[in-house]
């Protein structure tokens, strides 16, 4: 695929980046893009490797390796280095019903996986990806597709998230009457109220919506099921139901101070940030302000991230980002070989735009917040943090050490809690009485999906605990298939 020598001749070069120090101006998308030319270069660096393991879309012991959708991934990088952009776009959105979210907010684990990442830099994969899709919408190729026939079938969906849309595109494609259930006022979910405007523009989300419902997909906004409507009434009134709620309960820090003012989850700021933005380019006022502040942003990961660049674009004083583990190593360990992703040290976009202000990369490692301390009138003013060491009990597990002497004192006007989640909110759950695994997560098998519960389908972060976007398209069409599959006696989904 692509040209026989060309991962000789040509470098890797991705989509280049808006100047760190302008782009927090504003909440414009942070990357650019490359031109044709350079993308069929790219495609072009596709080395015919004979096992594409840059595709391959499997886990082991937790890691993935390659695209967990199957992406056919050689055949179009060489479609695009020969020109043929439409048949590039087939081939895409033959695996990955969205690939501009993927192309904008995947890490990229087909990049980890590409056999040529062994002895350079991998092919530009997700470059390339977004290209194809974003040239499809530019073009009009991305005309509304409706099924010729419908079936008598109703699906009822809870969450639009990628999950829930990925499965409700699947069902519509088979002739069901797909019904989306969303809580808040935007269609998207976490693509719309989790991931900030400056890593996937919300007209790229509402653009792909407004497709969906062209072709017959049914949304309902500002409506929670499990408060506002009763999940067996899903039950009652539709054949099946899949459960793509998400799995947005956080993990918490209970110490001392924590019920001070300025203390607030990652995803309250985040989604009161997005919520503002969209109704008033925040004229209301109506969310957390990092400007002026000293920001503290506890926990790492995507939404540590955001957290770190949305209080960039606020104009924060200061901002500081603690991560309990231990500084990734430059390079591949011993232990995180091809094809597994790498898990080597980065610099994020967050941190490249705190960098860029402040000098220097706003993490510090293995520290341990301690206990928040308030300025006499219930708000928070610092924070207390110790260093630690990572040792092995005799259980052969990793605990933490404090180290003695490393006692030290942040100020913080605003601390943001970016520790992950630790599973999916019970309301839905509980109402249709689903089993739950020993993560809390609905009870269903990856590749099956099907709960305790007859007809109930549950896909996504809900099932699988969070994860990756590109996860959650792989389960949402695993569970419209599945579910196909119990509606009709067979099924043609892929």
């Amino acid at each position: 695929m692509g040209k026989i020598t060309g991962f000789m001749e040509f470098e890797r070069q991705a989509a280049p980046s808006r100047d760190p120090k302008e782009r927090v101006k504003d909440w414009n998308e942070f990357h650019e893009h490359l031109t044709e030319d350079e993308l069929q270069t790219q495609g072009a660096r596709c080395m015919d490797c004979g096992v594409p393991f840059c595709q391959t879309g499997e886990e082991k012991k937790g890691k993935t390796m390659g695209c967990p959708v199957k992406n056919l991934i050689p055949e179009w990088n060489d479609l695009v280095y020969h020109g043929k952009w439409k048949e590039a776009l087939h081939r895409l959105l033959k695996t990955n019903n969205f690939p501009e979210f993927t192309g904008r907010a995947c890490p990229a684990p087909c990049e980890g996986s590409c056999v040529l990442g062994i002895i350079e830099p991998p092919v530009a994969i997700k470059s390339i990806e977004q290209a194809i899709i974003d040239k499809g919408f530019e073009e009009g190729w991305m005309e509304p597709n409706p099924p010729d026939e419908r079936t008598d079938k109703k699906v009822a969906i809870v969450g639009s998230g990628p999950a829930g849309l990925a499965a409700a595109d699947q069902l519509n494609k088979a002739g069901h009457n797909v019904t989306v259930y969303e809580r808040d006022k935007r269609i998207g979910g976490l693509l719309t109220y989790g991931i900030p405007n400056q890593k996937i523009d919300k007209d790229v989300v509402k653009r792909r919506v407004d497709l969906m419902a062209d072709e017959g997909v049914n949304f309902v906004t500002e409506t929670e099921i499990g408060s506002d409507l009763h999940a067996t009434e899903l039950t009652e009134n539709y054949d099946s139901v899949i459960l793509a709620g998400g799995a947005t309960n956080p993990r918490d820090l209970d110490i001392e101070g924590r019920d001070l003012d300025g203390i607030h989850f990652a995803m309250e700021f985040l989604h009161a940030n997005i919520e503002s933005l969209l109704n008033s380019d925040h004229e209301d006022e109506n969310f957390i302000s990092a400007e002026d502040k000293d920001v503290i942003v506890i926990g790492g990961g995507d939404t540590g991230t955001d957290c770190v660049s949305t209080s960039m674009h606020h104009g924060c004083k200061n901002l500081t980002q603690f991560e309990i583990l231990p500084k990734p190593p430059e390079s591949r360990a011993e232990g995180n070989p091809w094809p597994e992703w790498p898990y080597v040290y980065k610099v994020d976009y967050g941190q490249e735009e705190a960098k860029a202000r402040f000098g220097e990369d706003p993490r510090k490692y293995k520290v341990m917040t301690k206990k928040f301390v308030g300025d006499g009138d219930g708000h928070v003013k610092e924070l207390h943090t110790v260093e630690i060491e990572w040792e092995t009990n005799d259980d052969g597990r990793k605990i933490p050490k404090e180290i003695p002497g490393t006692e030290k004192v942040w100020k913080a006007d605003l601390v943001l809690l970016a520790m992950g989640f630790l599973g999916p909110e019970s309301p839905v759950l509980d109402q249709l009485e689903i089993e739950r695994d020993d993560r809390s997560n609905a009870k269903a098998e990856h590749g099956d999906y099907h709960t305790n519960i007859d007809g109930v389908f549950a896909a996504g972060d809900m099932r699988r605990g969070q994860s990756l976007i590109v996860w959650a398209i792989n389960e949402g069409r695993g569970a419209a298939r599945e579910c196909d599959r119990y509606l009709m006696g067979s099924t043609e989904l892929p």
